[in-house]
């Protein structure tokens, strides 16, 4: 009841300092200080909004002096990603800041006319959010890690951890607009080496735990974490619940295994919210989106935890211990 509570308070204040902010965000506009809209799944993870607005300092505009920064959080509903940026856009933000799939499609059908910056884990031309890598065509484009493409490698990360494996599971969110091509990619690329892929979807806290009740009666052998916005929120809550069901996973992201996740292969996170920092001082000087190229990020970072895997019992190969760019002991 007294977390219950606490969490009440949480709440209240974050609707009470979202609310404080429109008018400020009013005045800014009226004193000629441009607004970002900075608009995600959920709140954004601190580390990463720092980045992105050191970056945007780097590119001349800083927060409070140069630009004003509003930050609407969908709190994890992806439902209320439209009624957002359709908020946004009649507020007349500068520049819309999309952070995943989600919210660039959201913002890309509430307006044509107002540039996007996205940050997505998947293809943008494939998501309908511009025509070409070189030639966006519109007025959005951003930054691409393709995580989405990730699939195989992870899958080939868990058979070289675990030899025998043959049921893995997929996580995905069954809201998330790469659920389909994730899915897609994972049974084709199991097919290839005889593997059996269980796809699970989930969207909520109680569907995650369902998810993995499921892999454990299915006896799955491992797990891979599909990119995804509601996820990266839900790690800790991912990496409890598969050291509970004593179940190798692989994550996207080395955040997962700083708070005990056992593996991550994907693109850096902090080099991708540089280069959207970035790339929105540039349409704020006055760039236009069409004639900027969608950027790829390409840092990347593998990391273990080897705490977790004594856990799980698993003994990790020394060729992957080679290999990784950082084992967390």
């Amino acid at each position: 009841m007294q977390f219950d509570r606490l969490k009440r308070r949480e709440l209240i204040k974050l609707l009470g300092g979202g609310a404080a902010a429109w008018p400020l965000a009013a005045r800014a506009q009226q004193q000629g200080m441009p607004v970002v809209g900075y608009l995600s799944v959920g709140l954004p993870p601190p580390h990463l909004l720092a980045i992105f607005k050191q970056s945007l300092a780097e590119g001349g505009f800083l927060e409070g002096r140069d630009v004003t920064i509003e930050t609407p959080s969908a709190d994890g509903r992806y439902e209320r990603l439209p009624p957002l940026a359709a908020d946004l856009v009649r507020r007349h933000v500068a520049v819309i800041v999309a952070i995943t799939a989600n919210p660039a499609l959201a913002a890309k059908k509430a307006t044509g006319t107002i540039p996007i910056v996205f940050n997505v884990a998947d293809d943008p031309v494939e998501l309908g959010l511009v025509s070409s890598f070189a030639h966006p065509g519109g007025n959005a484009t951003g930054v691409s890690f393709l995580f989405s493409d990730l699939v195989a490698k992870h899958l080939g990360l868990l058979r070289e951890l675990l030899p025998r494996a043959a049921r893995i599971g997929l996580l995905v969110n069954a809201q998330s607009a790469n659920a389909d091509t994730m899915s897609k990619s994972a049974t084709a690329a199991a097919a290839s080496i005889g593997t059996e892929i269980i796809v699970l979807r989930a969207s909520d806290l109680g569907g995650i735990e369902d998810a993995f009740a499921s892999l454990a009666q299915q006896r799955a052998d491992a797990l891979i974490v599909g990119a995804d916005g509601y996820f990266f929120r839900r790690r800790v809550q991912l990496a409890i619940l598969a050291a509970r069901h004593r179940l190798p996973a692989v994550f996207t992201t080395r955040e997962y295994v700083e708070v005990g996740g056992l593996m991550s292969y994907g693109t850096s996170l902090p080099e991708a919210f540089r280069m959207t920092g970035l790339y929105t001082a540039r349409i704020l000087k006055g760039a236009k989106p069409a004639d900027l190229p969608v950027a790829q990020s390409t840092r990347f970072d593998f990391v273990i935890n080897i705490p977790t895997a004594r856990a799980l019992g698993v003994e990790v190969p020394s060729t992957l211990l080679a290999r990784a760019d950082e084992a967390i002991e």
